[in-house]
């Protein structure tokens, strides 16, 4: 069974997993869209999302907060100083996942997370 279950293990190791998600995460806010697996990005929908509340807070501890998991000092900045503020009025819903196609290699079913 696979009740109360709160994230996704995605076929790997914890550590493998929190890497991939923290690069993910680093992907979309630099580039503001990409391509994935739909139960990537539903996973990683979690992640962005919780940074661009830091964001919209702006306080020391929550760029510090932000830094302490992205380990990228261009994508902390671009998200205080471009990304959070366009967000100012919106509760939550930053993402927006997009189903495209099925992936030809192994037909994993593919989507498009962006920025709202």
């Amino acid at each position: 069974m696979n009740h109360n279950k709160s994230y996704r293990k995605l076929g790997r190791r914890a550590d493998h997993r929190k890497a991939m998600l923290k690069n993910l995460t680093i992907s979309l806010l630099s580039a503001e869209r990409i391509e994935t697996t739909v139960t990537r990005a539903k996973e990683l929908r979690k992640f962005a999302e919780r940074m661009i509340t830091f964001g919209k807070k702006n306080t020391l501890a929550s760029r510090r907060n932000a830094f302490a998991f992205l380990r990228n000092e261009e994508v902390v900045a671009k998200l205080f100083n471009e990304i959070a503020p366009k967000y100012a009025e919106r509760n939550g819903g930053y993402t927006r996942i997009i189903k495209t196609s099925v992936r030809k290699g192994d037909s994993a079913e593919m989507a498009i997370i962006e920025l709202v």
